[in-house]
């Protein structure tokens, strides 16, 4: 088996459709298995998927079991030299999985690779950043980012000094559209678990450069994804106060940073 699709998926049943249906319309001309898992499982994505993809592997989870846990599953349950890691809400475009694997396979070097994603509108989605500072979450998280100060750290962050036309190694990648190696899965470990969601994305390409293998982002193929932040709302206090995403990005962060205190940062090129 060449390639190993795994779709993680909570809750939308109507978008994981034509997700799928987007990856069967354009992986055609690859050997691939094709992978959902569905967290905090409902009935109507159950009849969806017995109606439409009865023959798909499908894994379901009685309760949000979050994101890592997911993509482990469907790892563990995969056979194919190369894996892409979806959300349920990408929309895959003409060639793109292709031109992916061709890139990922032309340097054995290349660990991970992830896609230029774009919005529903055609405007582009950060997907590739710079590695966390303890600081950086608040300032995405709450009104503090719109000062000076904090708007210049987060374009550091975001890469805006980046034109992203060209492929480049990043620190890290959004999970959301991910195509890895066998190989450096089996070097590097799945997704570390005690991450219910945020930051494991991070912390998985942060082990990726320290065992070798190079993390790129690869915008001369594009997807589209659904992406929904729970932003926060009514300012930095009420935000940490009471957010909930905010707190659990924070919770998140800490366990993150709690991992890696002391230890230098991978550097490549």
């Amino acid at each position: 088996m060449e390639l190993s699709i795994i779709v993680a998926n909570y809750r939308n049943p109507e978008m994981l459709k034509v997700c799928l249906d987007s990856i069967i319309k354009h992986a055609k001309n690859i050997s691939y298995e094709l992978i959902v898992a569905d967290s905090a499982t409902q009935e109507d994505t159950e009849m969806m998927m017995r109606e439409n993809f009865a023959d798909m592997t499908f894994f379901s989870f009685k309760d949000n079991v979050g994101f890592q846990a997911m993509v482990r599953k469907g790892i563990e349950n995969s056979s194919g030299k190369y894996l892409l890691v979806l959300n349920g809400d990408i929309i895959v475009t003409e060639n793109s999985i292709y031109e992916m694997l061709r890139f990922i396979q032309s340097d054995s070097s290349i660990g991970m690779v992830g896609p230029k994603l774009l919005n529903f509108n055609g405007s582009l989605q950060p997907s590739c950043f710079r590695f966390y500072k303890p600081w950086t979450i608040v300032y995405r998280r709450t009104i503090v980012g719109k000062l000076p100060f904090a708007k210049k750290h987060l374009d550091w962050f975001l890469m805006n000094d980046y034109d992203h036309q060209t492929p480049k190694e990043v620190d890290w990648l959004m999970g959301s559209s991910l195509m890895i190696t066998r190989e450096a899965v089996e070097k590097v470990g799945l997704m570390d678990p005690q991450y219910f969601m945020y930051m494991e994305d991070v912390d998985w390409c942060r082990r990726f450069w320290e065992n070798g293998f190079k993390v790129f982002y690869y915008p001369l193929v594009s997807m589209h994804h659904y992406h929904g932040k729970g932003s926060a709302k009514g300012g930095a206090i009420r935000s940490l106060l009471f957010n909930k995403m905010t707190w659990i990005h924070i919770s998140s962060g800490l366990k993150y940073f709690r991992k890696f205190w002391g230890k230098d940062l991978p550097i490549h090129g």
